[in-house]
């Protein structure tokens, strides 16, 4: 799995500084023919591995049960995320992978509720997904890149 958190921790690593140059304008503008936005997004990435993994692991996750709420599949932007929300993000993009990768090789995540996911793909065992959230993030980074080229191209 060490090759999992790695592409995991370069891949956010690269959409930090990627997003960097953005304004907080920019990264909570929601774009004509899109859901939501770059800020949505990122923290969706967040939330997102903190459910799955930890959650579905019978395990406190490491964010508040609300933020997995505000940023789950099937939710949009709330409201605007200001400058020191936007930094938490990023901060828990880098962070979190560290985290779950020393709990990962602790043996905390030994049991895990398993379920099916959108594309039919049986998730069983808490490597299913940590495989599976490197797929989800490279989508999302594919959203990104497509808000931020129609943000900066109008």
């Amino acid at each position: 799995m060490q090759k999992q958190f790695e592409i995991m921790r370069k891949l956010r690593a690269w959409l930090i500084d990627f997003t960097n140059d953005l304004t907080i304008e920019e990264l909570n503008e929601v774009p004509a023919g899109f859901n939501n936005n770059i800020a949505w997004n990122l923290a969706h990435l967040v939330a997102t591995q903190q459910n799955l993994i930890y959650r579905n692991s019978n395990v406190p996750a490491l964010v508040e049960d609300a933020f997995i709420e505000q940023f789950k599949p099937g939710t949009k932007p709330a409201a605007f995320m200001d400058a020191a929300a936007m930094d938490n993000v990023r901060r828990m993009l880098s962070t979190h992978i560290d985290q779950t990768e020393a709990d990962y090789n602790k043996g905390l995540f030994h049991t895990y509720n398993t379920f099916q996911n959108r594309y039919g793909i049986a998730v069983e065992k808490v490597e299913d997904v940590i495989t599976m959230i490197d797929m989800h993030e490279g989508l999302h980074t594919g959203y990104i890149m497509a808000l931020k080229r129609t943000i900066r191209n109008k």
